[in-house]
């Protein structure tokens, strides 16, 4: 279990319940349940097309979602009445899968602005990019590029690391964070992340599929989603049987409520905005 430092700050705690969501009519998430607080990683897994990504869009507000019912906290605040950049001020961060190149505007810009908006002391910024990028491999050339243009996969994912060092958020969404990386790479952004639960309380919600992610950043509680359900919980070991023995049994566990809800709307998952339906 990760623990909290001595003298951090109050802990935190991201709650959701009997959340449900759809797009373009189709419902995604039919009734999630979770709690995130400080200094835990949950890992959330499932097949494609189960719902994870819309998960993460849907708390971190990305538009073109529809909440049906309800509730998403953060310390007590209404994070679904807020927009995207009020959650993140609030102290929610997203690392995205396919994290966005923004020509023009560079790293350093980027995180001036999120730490005023926030209210948060912003001086030594660079000096603060230049530790992050130490201690998890990212070139200091890439530091004075526009926001991810001309990185690989891989940097992408290393900058994306470095923004949560410097943002120190209180609860971090990492969407497929193994994704288009190396192992090296993967050993490098997964341990900074870990070590950010014992030195800030950081709370992690990550999204994966596979459990080569969990070896390095590991989980106190595993959750497995399956056609927008939370079908199982338990710890590091649930991870193990799933790479052992996918997710077979869970499906055909969960297929008399799929035929009981194909009338409803509820029996396939098909979101245009998550990433190859994860």
């Amino acid at each position: 279990m990760n623990t909290l430092p001595l003298n951090t700050a109050p802990a935190s705690e991201l709650r959701i319940e009997g959340l449900r969501a759809s797009v373009a009519g189709n419902v995604i998430l039919n009734g999630i349940d979770l709690v995130v607080r400080s200094g835990e990683v949950h890992a959330v897994m499932g097949p494609n097309g189960s719902g994870k990504s819309t998960l993460s869009h849907v708390i971190a507000g990305r538009p073109g979602y529809e909440v049906l019912g309800g509730t998403v906290t953060l310390d007590g605040v209404d994070l679904l009445s807020l927009p995207a950049w009020e959650r993140s001020r609030a102290g929610l961060f997203l690392a995205m899968q396919y994290p966005t190149e923004v020509p023009g505007v560079s790293l350093e810009e980027v995180l001036y602005e999120s730490l005023t908006a926030a209210g948060r002391p912003r001086d030594e910024v660079r000096e603060r990019m230049v530790a992050e990028a130490g201690r998890i491999g990212f070139d200091e050339r890439f530091l004075s590029r526009p926001l991810n243009v001309d990185l690989s996969g891989g940097e992408k994912k290393r900058n994306e690391t470095l923004q949560l060092g410097v943002l120190q958020p209180k609860i971090a969404i990492l969407d497929e964070l193994d994704s288009g990386l190396d192992v090296d790479a993967l050993r490098d952004v997964s341990r900074r992340i870990e070590q950010a639960t014992g030195e800030t309380g950081l709370g992690v919600l990550a999204i994966t599929h596979y459990s080569r992610l969990l070896h390095e950043l590991r989980p106190d509680f595993v959750h497995v989603l399956v056609k927008g359900r939370l079908v199982a919980e338990g710890g590091p070991e649930l991870a193990v049987e799933l790479e052992q023995t996918g997710y077979a049994q869970y499906i055909a566990d969960d297929a008399a409520n799929t035929v009981a809800s194909a009338g409803s709307g509820l029996g396939r998952l098909d979101d245009p905005f998550a990433d190859h339906l994860a």
